[in-house]
């Protein structure tokens, strides 16, 4: 029973008993006898109105208290889906910016190599430059020099450099390199020259180099050490590329072929550095 139903009964407890209680007195007349039942029945049915309206609070009282509960359920989830979303908007933006920067540095990017293709259209090492024509290694024998599109290859057979599958140079080699590199030294003082090592695709049975791209590279760079290691041109002006067997000029089904795919390259380009 609520507090509101025992309080209710305790005050009809008192209205029947104490001062205010009726009480039976055998010399009482008939018809005030039947009067004080009636008063009691009455009583007694009020009370057990008030009872069953307390009770009947009682319920309405626990069913708000219910509706209040679910209430307060549902705003916390309202407030967890409230945060859940303005962290998801967070990071939805943090995105977005992510977003504009790499755009903004791919635009930056694009123009910048939009930039440089012009300028290497505008350096263009043209065929009938007269410093191709002042080119003193074109009369070396097994030497050749040709134009590219806008860079300049110098030729020069691996065989004649090289021991056979190895980057050791055979005796004569250091000489024919070093008049190589200082004639391009005197003709294109300033452009970026590449040193670059081809390979034929005949299978390699080294265990120190294992590919032909190791064992190119390791041509390469040997050339680029002794140019270095002697001043003829410098260190600045050079970069070294293994290219292996991907880039042959002719066939190698043939003996002959596969020779001349085994080569130094020295290739000119028409970018500059910044001479000191």
């Amino acid at each position: 029973m609520s507090r509101f139903a025992t309080t209710v009964a305790v005050l009809m407890l008192l209205a029947t008993s104490g001062c205010g209680r009726l009480v039976f007195k055998p010399n009482q007349n008939p018809q005030a006898t039947a009067a004080a039942t009636q008063q009691m029945q009455q009583v007694a049915q009020q009370s057990q109105e008030y009872q069953s309206r307390a009770e009947s609070l009682d319920r309405d009282n626990q069913e708000l208290e219910s509706l209040l509960a679910q209430s307060r359920q549902q705003i916390q989830l309202l407030n967890g889906e409230l945060t859940a979303t303005r962290d998801q908007l967070r990071t939805t933006t943090d995105q977005l910016l992510a977003l504009r920067t790499d755009h903004e540095q791919l635009q930056t990017q694009t123009s910048q190599l939009v930039s440089t293709q012009q300028q290497r259209a505008g350096a263009e090492i043209r065929a009938n430059n007269s410093l191709l024509k002042n080119l003193q290694i074109k009369s070396l024998p097994g030497v050749e020099v040709r134009q590219d599109g806008d860079v300049v290859r110098v030729e020069v057979p691996g065989d004649r450099v090289f021991m056979p599958g190895s980057p050791y140079l055979q005796n004569g080699a250091e000489q024919l390199l070093t008049s190589i590199a200082a004639d391009l030294r005197r003709n294109f003082p300033d452009h970026i020259i590449g040193i670059e090592g081809h390979t034929d695709d005949a299978p390699t049975h080294s265990q120190q180099f294992p590919t032909h791209h190791h064992l190119s590279a390791a041509q390469a760079l040997t050339v680029y050490n002794l140019l270095v290691e002697r001043g003829t041109m410098p260190e600045g002006q050079l970069f070294v590329i293994g290219h292996g067997a991907n880039h042959p000029v002719v066939s190698n089904a043939s003996d002959e072929g596969r020779a001349r795919n085994r080569r130094i390259e020295f290739v000119v380009y028409p970018e500059r550095i910044a001479m000191r």
